[in-house]
């Protein structure tokens, strides 16, 4: 009998000591990560360069039955830029991590299918889905993408 509770001590015990020594991750580094937007058409990995946070395509779904790697940036307003392959491209750029508000600001977007790029936001809401939103220069006009941890 007393070895059940003497195990569960031990158990208890051991998952105190792990987490007492462990490095919480910094609040602007949160956001790093794979991502996988919420319809599953694509998965993003967000990390740090040069003190600020970009994503580069790792992953999408449509693809008309041909490779991932098939796919260029076709619709790029630069020539020279339309033999790039979208699969690890950077579609996100110039994040900067804002104390205040526990976002990330004055990010550039890319969106690949009609060769533009716009401002950035982004923040992880309460229940660690990323929000991030492309806009014109305004919030308030703008879309928003939903994404899960992987």
């Amino acid at each position: 009998m007393y070895t059940k509770y003497l195990f569960g001590f031990f158990v208890l015990a051991f998952c105190v000591t792990a987490t007492v020594g462990a490095n919480p991750v910094p609040a602007a580094e949160q956001v790093c990560g794979k991502w996988e937007s919420s319809g599953k058409q694509l998965i993003i990995q967000v990390y740090t360069e040069n003190g600020e946070f970009r994503a580069k395509l790792t992953w999408y779904s449509n693809t008309d039955g041909k490779p991932l790697d098939y796919w260029k940036d076709v619709n790029n307003p630069d020539p020279k830029l339309r033999s790039r392959k979208l699969l690890g491209m950077s579609i996100l750029s110039s994040l900067k991590y804002n104390k205040s508000t526990n976002s990330w600001e004055d990010g550039m977007v890319y969106d690949s299918r009609h060769g533009h790029y716009w401002n950035a936001s982004a923040y992880i809401d309460k229940h660690g889905l990323l929000h991030v939103r492309g806009y014109w220069h305004f919030k308030f006009i703008g879309r928003t993408l939903t994404f899960y941890r992987v």
